[in-house]
């Protein structure tokens, strides 16, 4: 059965990108069963195999060190504030995300980033048979921010097609940057170090199948057009520092500004939350003429599951049929239908958060919870529209209309290839 429904979401969302595609008659089937058929072979092994699994985990395990790092860190500077995540997420999460930020970008000066990079677009290159501009940014964003990830073909950016924009977009919407990789492993794995690792392996696998996700449904709603492929496979030199220090610096002050990003994004959002939930229980509270109101009906037709009007009922009703073809419980597709509704309308921040409060709630399967991680493991909302459109034309200017056009289709296709990876996620765990 889980097969079935893994199958059933995967033809589903295929078959959305095909609606939505610029040129039906141009898509390239070839390329899109062997992208899926790497998505596959990739979740497999990373899952499944245990050799391979044994050399993921040691980047996990290192992933772990580095936040147990950050919390020594931030705890020399906090205080007891940041050793107890009850006194609140700016103390807990947001230093992991400034000492990941000034990691990536040593990693990046020492050119142990590109190599990495090199490596995986290497393979989608010959496997995929795509340009080696978007095999670089496929590549790139794996393991970089979507603002990050254009700087590694900046020399191609300016002349790449239609095609190779998109799919450059829509890879930067469907996973995520090292910076928060972190931030994600503390929110769901809490101070358990064997927690940590396991939601570790889990999101550094939805990093990596996404890729390949994200340029089968890219080519499936604008195809390249017909013609020669310029495979050239030349990673940016361009430097992050003048040496280590400056480098460490330049990351640090990077991660400042995300993670100051990231707390005031959730401030303002979390607080327009509460508002319009505020404003819905008042609505919900007004009296039919049976006597019973909508609240009352609401909490009896979920049993309980919401007690009333609120955003996130609304969200996980319409979200819910979507969580349901990525393999999702039926007793959680409301509560999962939620987190995708807030990842996709607010940011994926607020609905891990959902998520994270759900799981130490015990109200979810353990089924629901790792579908969710997947599911939820990018970067495909619409404020990032905003962000790779100014991101991208502040160093390609001539690429700006087509940023514009392609903004919402981006934003589809980096949905649908983080679905993609929960339910193939739902049919192998």
């Amino acid at each position: 059965m889980d097969l079935l429904r893994g199958i059933i979401g995967i033809v589903a969302l295929l078959a959305i990108c095909v609606l939505l595609s610029s040129d039906r008659k141009s898509i390239d089937w070839k390329l899109v069963a062997i992208g899926m058929g790497l998505q596959i072979v990739l979740a497999i092994g990373l899952l499944q195999v245990e050799f391979i699994q044994m050399f993921f985990q040691y980047i996990v395990d290192f992933f772990v060190i580095m936040i147990k790092s950050s919390e020594k860190a931030a705890a020399f500077l906090f205080g007891a504030l940041a050793t107890d995540f009850k006194y609140g997420f700016a103390f807990s999460v947001l230093p992991t995300i400034v000492f990941f930020s000034a990691l990536s970008s040593i990693l990046y000066y020492m050119g142990i980033l590109q190599k990495i990079v090199w490596g995986f677009a290497w393979i989608m290159n010959k496997t995929m048979r795509l340009t080696g501009a978007e095999s670089l940014a496929a590549a790139a964003n794996v393991f970089i921010g979507q603002t990050e990830a254009p700087l590694v073909v900046k020399p191609y950016l300016e002349t790449m097609s239609k095609s190779e924009i998109n799919s450059l977009m829509t890879g930067g919407m469907a996973t995520i940057a090292g910076g928060v990789f972190g931030a994600y492993m503390t929110m769901l794995g809490g101070d358990d170090p064997a927690e940590l690792a396991n939601f570790g392996m889990h999101l550094l696998t939805a990093s990596i199948i996404s890729a390949p996700a994200a340029l089968v449904a890219a080519k499936i709603i604008v195809p390249a057009k017909k013609g020669d492929l310029d495979k050239d496979l030349n990673v940016s030199k361009e430097q992050v520092g003048s040496n280590f220090l400056d480098a460490l610096a330049r990351g640090t002050t990077d991660g400042l500004k995300l993670a100051v990003n990231v707390g005031v994004m959730l401030l303002a959002f979390m607080a327009m939350i509460y508002l319009a939930n505020e404003m819905l229980v008042r609505i919900g509270s007004w009296g039919f003429g049976s006597g019973s109101n909508l609240n009352e009906i609401i909490a009896s037709s979920t049993s309980g599951t919401f007690n009333e009007l609120s955003l996130q009922y609304i969200m996980g009703m319409l979200f819910s049929p979507i969580a349901w073809l990525v393999g999702v419980p039926t007793d959680d597709l409301l509560f999962i239908g939620q987190c995708l509704g807030e990842k996709t309308i607010l940011n994926e921040f607020v609905a891990y958060a959902s998520l994270a409060e759900y799981k130490d709630a015990g109200v979810l399967a353990d089924k629901s919870i790792i579908i969710a991680t997947y599911a939820l493991c990018g970067f495909a909302n619409f404020a990032s529209i905003g962000i790779q459109i100014g991101g991208i034309s502040s160093i390609a200017p001539s690429q700006r209309e087509n940023l514009v056009k392609l903004g919402f289709k981006a934003l589809i296709g980096g949905t649908i290839a983080t679905l993609l990876t929960g339910a193939i996620a739902g049919f192998i765990v």
